[in-house]
């Protein structure tokens, strides 16, 4: 992930836990990496690199579990969780509570994990058979509570039940992290579409108002119907 929160670098993750898409990241480049990568990849996990990112995911989850400290699914692979066909290609995050990496940490590294402490404060990474996870303290700036891990729903995760992110708080997340810099509405479209159903819009907008690359994917979404127009936003010219 980037030095500015939010914002991805170059191979990275936003602080939403989604990645930019670029070069290099299309099926056959991961296919030919799978094969390539000094061969314990190629060992370790199915050649199918979503299901890779879903072992990896159950294998985390099961650690976080036992440890007894609140957490969720988040990013890509909670879209795929609430049935968003997203490809997951990059990596696989959860959101925990900052007070909490001390003792999630040491439970990763038991089971062989390899635990990365980046440069950036909101977050600690981990590498398993190739595949990139992200513990995440904070998305798009904003700390992760207790309440928005209460929030998060239980949901099987090829067939493994743990927490993923509320849809509304998934995409307040991923609004949020919008910039100048990273701003790709084709890639959230089609969730939006996917969620709008279970997500709370009004929630959605009140905490984005002061963002005006949300407010934008929103007027988006109200011109193409996949949401309502904003209640109360303007009144009939009177005749």
């Amino acid at each position: 992930m980037n030095l500015v929160e939010g914002a991805p670098a170059p191979g990275g993750t936003t602080a939403d836990g989604g990645r930019p898409a670029g070069p290099g990241t299309g099926p056959a480049s991961v296919g030919f990496a799978a094969r390539t990568a000094g061969g314990q990849r190629g060992q370790d996990l199915p050649p199918d690199h979503t299901q890779a990112i879903l072992e990896v995911t159950k294998e985390v989850a099961a650690v976080l579990k036992s440890s007894g400290c609140a957490f969720a699914l988040v990013g890509s692979v909670a879209a795929y969780a609430h049935g968003i066909p997203v490809r997951l290609q990059h990596d696989v995050d959860f959101a925990v509570r900052r007070e909490d990496a001390d003792q999630v940490t040491p439970l990763l590294a038991e089971q062989g994990i390899e635990i990365v402490e980046p440069p950036e404060d909101w977050l600690i990474k981990g590498r398993r058979s190739g595949e990139h996870i992200d513990l995440i303290f904070s998305l798009a700036g904003r700390p992760v509570t207790t309440e928005l891990l209460d929030r998060a729903e239980t949901l099987p995760v090829d067939s493994v039940h743990m927490p993923v992110l509320h849809p509304t708080d998934l995409m307040i997340g991923r609004l949020a992290a919008f910039s100048e810099h990273h701003c790709d509405f084709g890639a959230l479209l089609p969730v939006a579409r996917g969620l709008r159903e279970r997500v709370d819009w009004n929630r959605v907008r009140e905490e984005t108002e002061d963002k005006p690359m949300a407010a934008a994917f929103l007027y988006l979404l109200e011109r193409l119907d996949v949401i309502e127009p904003r209640s109360g936003g303007g009144e009939e010219p009177v005749a």
